[in-house]
């Protein structure tokens, strides 16, 4: 299975468009705002990893000292 994330500037597009994808057999499914923000999240999240910790008391220091 393959998938795609479209946005539209328009209701009337997106519509348009998901008439068109179902013509020609292709499933689709409207998202929320809330899935689209929990998607976005998550990429950013798998994006930030890097299988290394943070010494904790070195990161509270630092942030100590830019907001004393």
């Amino acid at each position: 299975m393959k998938g795609a994330i479209l946005s539209a500037k328009s209701e009337k597009d997106l519509n348009l468009i998901l008439q068109l994808a179902k013509k020609i057999g292709i499933s689709t499914r409207k998202l929320s705002d809330q899935e689209i923000e929990d998607f976005g999240l998550t990429v950013a999240i798998e994006k930030g990893k890097t299988g290394q910790f943070v010494n904790t008391d070195s990161f509270l220091n630092e942030q100590t000292q830019i907001n004393p």
